[in-house]
């Protein structure tokens, strides 16, 4: 299992910094996930990572060794594209083993890795096939089968599963995430899915304009981003804007629709500062919860504007006293409990609600 390293690295593409001043750690063993919107610098700082790009400043290290100017084939990593890019003419255990001949590996060991990675990817039956074949998630897996065979010190992913429809895609998810398992070896995985990220990281590292704007494990990304724009891109939010009152025992924010108390630790906002207030529409209850709660409740009001009725949920367009729009989902509903034009009573505990800094722009 390898370390790796970005020391402020940075790579100029054009006229733009492709990735700015960006200096990261991954640990050995992790599946971490480069996560960010399209041309953010995601799959760039992969393609360093591969050796496809050299950094204008800055260091890739592997471990303690400076990976910045060896060429792609001596860095011993395993590339999986988002195209699969298999060769038409080969079947699928010559594909696999295309790696293995180009370095040069006997025919008895090629012959084991190759049968040992298919039958990890649950492609052994298929060793016959030609690509033209298979299912697209079938061919997913001969690419990753294709990066494992050759046993690399880190594992790349761009964007895998994107050409991949809704059903098959959560299907690779657990099949990708079980395989990391069994291998125990760093991978690195850049996607705009913010499902795919949370779902299967050990740890996510947001991007934003080349640069690495947080990085934690999923749940603290969910639960406690530290800016407006990882709160948003990090599943759906509402926004209430206000100025914070105090800052004791529980935050308190004056919003337009009254005074709102967070439990919620903030850097360099002070009494007296425009800020946002995050709330996660899981956590606007239209009803008192049962749960007992040492935080205090926010009781809001609100009109329901519209209903969308999803099966396991229901979600709620709400509009405030003051126009602020704003969503709720409950789940589990048995039986319709509200009606369009409805006015109801929101309760938002105090632990849900994140303070963060009106400068941060939301775009």
């Amino acid at each position: 299992m390898v370390r790796v390293k970005f020391e402020q690295v940075s790579k100029i593409l054009g006229q733009s910094r492709a990735v700015d001043g960006v200096t990261l750690e991954i640990k050995p063993g992790e599946l971490f996930f480069l996560l960010g919107p399209s041309g953010c610098g995601k799959t760039t700082a992969l393609r360093l990572v591969a050796g496809f790009y050299t950094p204008d400043e800055g260091k890739i290290i592997f471990d303690d060794r400076d990976q910045s100017a060896v060429p792609p084939h001596k860095r011993n990593t395993g590339m999986v594209f988002q195209n699969y890019a298999l060769w038409p003419h080969m079947d699928v255990w010559n594909n696999v083993a295309y790696g293995l001949k180009m370095r040069h590996v006997s025919d008895e060991e090629k012959k084991r890795r190759v049968s040992q990675t298919l039958e990890t990817v649950q492609m052994e039956t298929y060793a016959r096939r030609l690509p033209n074949q298979l299912s697209g998630g079938e061919q997913q897996r001969v690419a990753l089968a294709r990066a494992l065979v050759i046993e690399p010190d880190v594992i790349l992913l761009d964007e895998p599963l994107s050409n991949l429809d809704a059903k098959l895609r959560i299907e690779m998810r657990a099949q990708i995430k079980e395989i990391h398992r069994k291998i125990a070896r760093t991978m690195i995985y850049v996607t705009h899915d913010q499902a795919e990220a949370l779902s299967m990281a050990d740890r996510i590292g947001v991007m934003r304009h080349g640069r690495i704007v947080q990085v934690g494990t999923p749940r603290q990304l969910y639960t406690r981003p530290e800016s407006v724009f990882v709160a948003e891109f990090i599943g759906g939010t509402n926004w209430l804007l206000g100025t914070l009152e105090e800052r004791e025992a529980f935050l308190t924010v004056k919003t337009g629709v009254g005074a709102v108390r967070a439990v919620s630790e903030v850097k360099e906002i002070a009494s007296g500062d425009r800020v946002f207030c995050s709330i996660r529409p899981e956590s606007v209850r239209l009803h008192r919860a049962e749960r007992p709660t040492s935080a205090p409740l926010n009781q809001l009001t609100g009109e329901i504007q519209s209903i969308i009725y999803l099966g396991d949920s229901e979600e709620y367009a709400l509009r405030l006293d003051d126009g602020t729009l704003i969503r709720a989902v409950e789940y589990n509903l048995r039986e319709k409990s509200v009606e369009i034009g409805d006015r109801v009573e929101l309760e938002i505990d105090a632990r849900d609600v994140i303070v963060l800094p009106h400068e941060d722009t939301r775009d």
